[in-house]
């Protein structure tokens, strides 16, 4: 049985993700991840959060911190929100770490020997009031196509074209303000990227028939207009410094790795902190190195980090002439959009994680999320919808069986899983219809379909309400009390098997449902459709015990409410 590795795209680290981050990445792999343990799979997912860069320094300086502080602080702020998400990582780790240092400068020394570095002269601002050359990021000003003024080097976020700093109009320091700037000559090193396209052409035309389209689409178009030799060298105080053993004038200089060379290297790196946390047990390089036939790799990411991981990092692996483990699979998604607009972390438009968290426990948004991932293309978040989805699937569809299942049968039965008859004709057609939902269940969460996975948890769900509509039980029991007690034993063997089938959507909801009943020894991780079929695995005579409401409705006034506080179609 193969062993399964799983990345989600690092989060930056500046700042709060919103919900279009969150389905884009690390809640589908946290589904996968779930689902894979829980057929009892080998499996280790990893993601950390992306520190380097100009805007961590940024960021650090509007707060008054230093850079390392700062980061620390918001790596702590994200884990706490993916643990409120009840993201099952095996690592969250950090790319400043010292793992990654070591494993980045490898790679570059490696790619150097094989002569796919080279240094080069560019011309660069430097700022004198700041004694320093200026990242793109680090100069601001007016961006001659829209006339917006604060636009910044490398791209205006008002009209999204890509700039270059000398483009921008009244140019200045981001960091002090100062306008006194020049264009200087300095050195940098670069990937050459142009000698090792024909390789990663024929890698990635091996996986045209595995990967979705959008990834394949993706990785072939940026291959089509050829791959160019970028600078993967920054002038800043926060980055995997340049190895002076290798590099000496430049490390003297103060030359960090950029942030798009060093940050895939942390999937490598944060595994390698993970092993750290206990040499004696966890060897990393087990992941990584050598283990083509062994280990299938599964990258989840939307579609703007596409290139990076179906291209400039294999680019990379492959020029380090090593046999580093290379992506099996890349899941990739289109955008999540707020009423048809784009999210936005630095305008503050849209929801947020820590504010969904606020309003809701996780649950509502897992399901919410992946239910209608931007899998085939965009989708669109609205306070409708999610209201709408809330109270079908969630409340009346499952919370709803639940409740009016182990309700009734304590009220009529008391606390203990009612015997009743034996199973009949209605049993036999719903365990074939359970069997088959199932089935179709793990045929698309086997192929990453989740949407269509989540179609049919739903149709699961459904099947038990049309069980019950059909046998009505509290119509049953005025002529038939051992009809109604075999009709309600079957509910609750669908309730227990929901709570481990929905598992990995909505975990908190689905423990829940498990510990209804005090079952002696229930571990069960898995069903396959043959077992569910029979619906026997909550025996008469198991104590049980009825939750609180697992989803509440959400009602007019709650909607108006989000609306008023997040935005509406106004948006």
């Amino acid at each position: 049985m193969a062993r399964h590795l799983i990345t989600s795209a690092l989060p930056y680290i500046n700042g709060i993700k919103h919900l279009g981050n969150m389905v884009g990445s690390m809640l589908p792999a946290d589904v996968y991840s779930r689902y894979l343990r829980q057929r009892g799979h080998d499996v280790l997912y990893i993601c950390a959060t992306d520190e380097h860069g100009t805007p961590a320094e940024l960021a650090a300086k509007e707060q008054g911190l230093p850079v390392d502080e700062f980061c620390a602080q918001a790596h702590d702020a994200q884990k706490a929100v993916y643990d409120g998400f009840a993201l099952a990582f095996d690592y969250f780790g950090r790319s400043s770490s010292a793992e990654n240092r070591d494993i980045t400068q490898h790679f570059a020394r490696k790619l150097n020997e094989n002569g796919f570095i080279e240094e080069r002269a560019i011309r660069q601002v430097y700022s004198p009031t700041d004694g320093r050359f200026l990242p793109d990021r680090y100069v601001e000003g007016t961006c001659p196509h829209c006339g917006y003024d604060k636009a910044r080097g490398d791209q205006c976020e008002n009209c999204t074209r890509v700039l270059d700093p000398t483009d921008l109009i009244n140019p200045r320091s981001a960091i002090s303000g100062s306008t006194d700037l020049e264009v200087r000559e300095t050195k940098h090193l670069f990937l050459l990227q142009s000698k090792l396209e024909n390789e990663v052409r024929e890698w990635v035309a091996r996986h045209d028939k595995d990967w979705p389209q959008l990834a394949s689409s993706i990785a072939h178009k940026w291959l089509t207009e050829g791959l160019h030799d970028r600078a993967i060298t920054r002038d800043l105080d926060w980055g995997v410094p340049v190895p002076a053993d290798t590099w000496p004038e430049l490390a003297a200089e103060g030359k960090v790795f950029y942030v798009w060379f060093d940050a895939p290297i942390e999937y490598l790196g944060a595994t390698k902190e993970w092993a750290d946390q206990d040499p004696e047990n966890r060897d990393w390089k087990s992941w990584w190195y050598d283990v083509d036939t062994d280990v299938r790799y599964t990258q989840f990411m939307a579609k703007d980090n596409v290139p990076f991981h179906t291209v400039m990092f294999p680019a990379t692996e492959l020029g380090v002439r090593e046999p580093w483990k290379k992506v099996d699979f890349v899941k990739a998604f289109n955008w999540l959009t707020y009423y048809g607009g784009k999210f936005s972390t630095s305008q503050k438009r849209g929801v947020f994680t820590d504010q969904a968290l606020e309003i809701l426990p996780a649950d509502y948004w897992r399901y919410f999320l992946i239910a209608n991932a931007p899998e085939s293309d965009d989708s669109s978040f609205t306070w409708e919808h999610f209201t709408a989805t809330v109270n079908k699937d969630l409340a009346d569809t499952l919370g709803n069986f639940v409740n009016r299942v182990l309700s009734f049968s304590r009220k009529r039965f008391g606390d203990d899983v009612p015997a009743g008859g034996e199973p009949g004709e209605a049993e036999t057609r719903l365990g074939e219809e359970i069997a088959r939902l199932l089935a179709e269940y793990e045929e698309h969460m086997e192929a990453l379909q989740f949407r269509k996975a989540a179609a049919a948890l739903r149709a699961l769900w459904s099947a038990g309400n049309s069980y019950l509509e059909e046998k009505a039980p509290w119509l049953e029991i005025k002529t038939d009390k051992d009809g109604a007690a075999l009709t309600l034993r079957t509910a609750m063997n669908l309730i227990h098997l929901y709570s481990v089938v929905s598992e990995p959507f909505i975990p908190a909801t689905a423990k829940t449902m498990r510990e209804a009943f005090s079952l002696a020894d229930d571990t069960a991780a898995w069903a396959t459709p043959e077992a569910a079929k029979s619906l026997t695995s909550v025996p008469a005579g198991t104590p049980f015990t009825v939750p609180p409401v697992l989803f509440a409705k959400l009602t007019d006034e709650d909607l108006e409410t989000y609306k008023e506080r997040f935005g509406g179609q106004d948006a």
